[in-house]
Formats: C-alpha cells, sequence, structure tokens
C-alpha cells in the first residue's frame, strides 16, 4: 500500500518503522516547516523530516496544508491512504478525501476519552488508571471518527509523560500495521465513537503548568509526572521559576500515603518548604500533607537531582514557593 505519512514529533517514528517493515511504500511525508528548536535556536527540521531525508523519501512542508499547488503535489504522490500521527495542524475535508482509501490517525488516547491536543499528558495529570493507542478514520470534527481499533496500556505509579508518550507511540505502531492490513482486504471494522462518553485534553502550555499547592499530595505528584519533560512543572521562588520532578510522596492528614518519606510535621502553609537538606531532600507542604521532589530545573540550567541543587543552597527551610 502506497501512504502518504503526516506527523511532526519523534511519536510518528515508530509508525513509519513499523510500515517499512511490513512493506508499504511511504510515497511521501507532510511535516511542520522547519522551525527554531533547542539551546541558541537554530532553524531545525522536524524528526519526521529528518527520518524521510535518510530513506530519501520526497517531502511536503505546506504552512497550511491546502490550496491547489498542495494538493496537486499530494496528487503527483499517488497514495493509496494518508496516515496522521502528531502532525500538529487541521485537515479539511478535501484534504482528508484526497487517497481513495482516505485518511487514518493513530491517537494517543483510549478514544472518546481525551480527545485534541496532550492526550499523552492529560491521561497521567487527571489520574487515570490506563490509557492507549486508538486508530481512527479522521473526520472533520476534532478526534470524532470511527474506530478501528483501540489499545490498552496500564499506568504505572510512577510514570511520566515522557515515558507514557514513548509507549503509546509503539503500541500505536503496533495496531496501525494490523489496521492496515485489515483496509487492504477489505475486511476492516469501523465503530462510531460514544460521543456521550467524550472528554478532552487540551494543549498544555508553560502557564497550565504552573503548580497548585493547595491540591493534595497525588494531585501535585500527577502534575509532575504528566508534565515531565514538558511542558515541565514549575513554582516560583521568590522571582526564580524552578521546575520539578520526580514526586515522592509524605504521609497525607488522614495517613494515607504509598511512600513515607522523612518530614515530621505537615502542617503550616501549602507551598512552604518544610525540608531542603542535601541528605533528606526536598519535601513541600501540599493541600493534604507533603511531598517530595527528586530533580529540579532552575531557570536557565539543566535538570540536575534535588540533592545536587540544595548543596549550592542555603535557608530554603521555611520559604513559601507560590
Amino acid at each position: 500500500m502506497k501512504v502518504l505519512f503526516w506527523g511532526t514529533p519523534d511519536f510518528g517514528l515508530p509508525s513509519l518503522d513499523a510500515m517499512r517493515r511490513e512493506g508499504h511504500e511511504i510515497a511521501g511525508i507532510v511535516t511542520n516547516p522547519d522551525r527554531p528548536a533547542g539551546r541558541g535556536r537554530p532553524i531545525t527540521a522536524s524528526p519526521v523530516k529528518r527520518w524521510a531525508g535518510s530513506f530519501g523519501i520526497p517531502v511536503l512542508q505546506p504552512e497550511k496544508p491546502r490550496g491547489s499547488v498542495f494538493t496537486e503535489a499530494v496528487g503527483a504522490l499517488g497514495p493509496d491512504v494518508s496516515v496522521v500521527a502528531a502532525y500538529g495542524q487541521i485537515l479539511i475535508d478535501e484534504v482528508l478525501a484526497l487517497p481513495p482509501l482516505g485518511s487514518i490517525n493513530v491517537h494517543g488516547s483510549l478514544l472518546p476519552l481525551l480527545r485534541g491536543a496532550a492526550p499523552v499528558n492529560w491521561a497521567l495529570i487527571r489520574g487515570h488508571e490506563e490509557s492507549g493507542a486508538t486508530i481512527m478514520r479522521m473526520v472533520r470534527e476534532l478526534d470524532a471518527g470511527p474506530v478501528f481499533e483501540r489499545r490498552a496500556l496500564r499506568l504505572g505509579e510512577a510514570m511520566t509523560a515522557g515515558a507514557l508518550y514513548e509507549a503509546i507511540a509503539r503500541l500505536g505502531a503496533e495496531a496501525l500495521v494490523d489496521v492496515l492490513a485489515r483496509i487492504a482486504s477489505g475486511t476492516a471494522v469501523e465503530t462510531p465513537q460514544d460521543e456521550a462518553a467524550a472528554t478532552y485534553a487540551p494543549k498544555l502550555d508553560r502557564a497550565t503548568a504552573r503548580l497548585d499547592w493547595s491540591l493534595d499530595t497525588r494531585e501535585v505528584g500527577r502534575w509532575m509526572r504528566g508534565c515531565d519533560p514538558w511542558p515541565g512543572a514549575w513554582t516560583s521562588l521568590g522571582d526564580e521559576p524552578v521546575q520539578l520532578f520526580s514526586p515522592n510522596l509524605a504521609p497525607s492528614a488522614d495517613g494515607d500515603a504509598r511512600v513515607t518519606g522523612p518530614v515530621g510535621d505537615t502542617s503550616g502553609e501549602t507551598g512552604t518548604i518544610l525540608l531542603a537538606d542535601p541528605g533528606d531532600g526536598l519535601w513541600i507542604r501540599t493541600g493534604d500533607g507533603a511531598i517530595g521532589v527528586g530533580e529540579v530545573k532552575p531557570s536557565g540550567k539543566r535538570r540536575m537531582t534535588a540533592t545536587e541543587w540544595l548543596r549550592g543552597r542555603r535557608g530554603l527551610r521555611g520559604v513559601r514557593l507560590a
């Protein structure tokens, strides 16, 4: 089968590799234009574009994927089907219908749960017990098309968004090649989504990721894990923003916690640093107890262990974070 692949970040790379292994021809790739990225902000090609360059595959990079010039370029590639995995732009009906077999999507949640831009992050932030990948037919409405297949995985207590992202990318790739085989053989079944069960996962940004210390310990921990590595859950230490990672739980007010830390008295205002010691760690008051922080990333500096960071800091105990 000739596939036109749409994607930008590395989420799509397992799907590309899986399709090549199964003998599908990647007729072309549509990805976002090169953008500034990283330290120094050099203009950088997307991971998907770099993958295409390794195999000499044609790449299209429209600012907006529409218009006669773009659709003629797609038509010249002659794809049978479009596969979309984290492309990052909305496709209009005319574009979705360009290949004879239409357009299918690899989505990072168990639809209809968590439609939208950041399903991997919100699965953790909202405390879901499982997430996974869905292969669906694309329609005009956001992530609302009929489903070919869902594959689930359990979410571990310490799982981060980065680890979940990689796991779902691999799971989605496995499901994708099975669905493509069924489409090619004419045996694929599409099941409508339950609209009444739909939930949404809006885009995350730095403002959204600011920690609310009035939340209970588990909620604060979920924000840290759900924003790791990006956008990074953060707080303010005076005028200095600091990103916090690798949460650990101390006993809550009712004693219901899974991990016991070295904190004794957890009374005081939320956001107060209860312990700041290279040996015992960094512990902060939450709405119902305290949370330990295993790693920090000060503004403009590398990510480091809390122990490393605390060796260079004094007088933090009793300081309130905001």
